[in-house]
């Protein structure tokens, strides 16, 4: 298994704390209902966080030990160049990046959190 992403860098997280502390506190209506089922390790008894700092990024769902991000992609995410820039560096820190959009979360919710579950789940040796 891959390490645990390292922190940004103090000046880096001392920057983006306050956003992704608004953040939290302000959440799509779509980010709400997935962190409902995400929130208190119940999925696969993980422990998410919401809105969490990752190099220069601030991820919508994040599970160190699964070393898994989860974003939702709603009108901010309308810049498909920057979301594949965000995502290779997220992968180069070895961590697996799943996408849903609003709609997924709205209308398929369980279908979302069975794909969040497999992608949890180790494959078998």
């Amino acid at each position: 298994m891959p390490p645990t992403p390292k922190s940004p860098s103090p000046m880096r997280r001392k920057q983006n704390t306050p956003t992704a502390r608004t953040m939290r506190h302000d959440p799509t209506n779509s980010e709400e209902v997935l962190w409902e089922r995400l929130r208190n390790r119940k999925v696969a008894g993980l422990k998410f966080r919401r809105q969490h700092t990752i190099d220069r990024f601030i991820v919508d769902f994040f599970c160190a030990e699964a070393h898994l991000v989860i974003e939702v992609d709603g009108l901010i995410h309308d810049e498909p160049n920057a979301d594949a820039e965000r995502q290779e560096i997220l992968e180069t820190l070895g961590l697996r990046v799943l996408r849903f959009t609003n709609e997924q979360i709205l209308k398929s919710l369980k279908d979302v959190v069975d794909q969040i579950t497999q992608s949890t789940t180790p494959p078998p040796e």
